[in-house]
């Protein structure tokens, strides 16, 4: 068998177990933190928890997939290590900034569901007068 194959099916044994890892990851923590903001509809917090981890997965494994081809010319195992080094450190490398960008996008769910909301300016009532303004010093 080539060394090229053996490499892209190394790199692919490696590459999406470690995707499905994060992305697991991902969905039982974020899960976590959508409960405490939608803690009175659980049904919506799972929602946005499944649609967030479904975009994972999709960018994920698309750049697992276009990162795949290389036109390396690979006749030595000791390039095919080479070559899966460079690969799947980049794959973690984008793993880890996609899983930030998540945690960040649940952190600011959070903050802003958790954010004092200003109170209402309340609204006269018909046909009761209205108590004169205050004069302006």
């Amino acid at each position: 068998m080539d060394r090229i194959v053996v490499a892209y099916a190394l790199y692919l044994l490696i590459s999406i177990p470690l995707t499905v890892l994060v992305a697991r990851t991902l969905s039982k923590h974020g899960r976590t933190f959508l409960a405490e903001v939608f803690a009175d509809s659980p049904g919506l917090a799972n929602a946005v928890n499944q649609l967030l981890v479904v975009g994972f997965y999709l960018v994920s494994l698309g750049f697992v997939t276009l990162f795949l081809t290389s036109g390396a010319d690979i006749t030595t195992a000791r390039e095919v290590f080479e070559m899966l080094s460079v690969k799947i450190g980049t794959v973690a490398l984008v793993l880890g900034a996609m899983h930030l960008l998540n945690v960040l996008v649940f952190n600011g769910i959070r903050r802003r569901h958790l954010t004092p909301k200003p109170a209402p300016v309340p609204f006269p009532y018909p046909g009761v007068p209205q108590a004169p303004p205050f004069p302006q010093h």
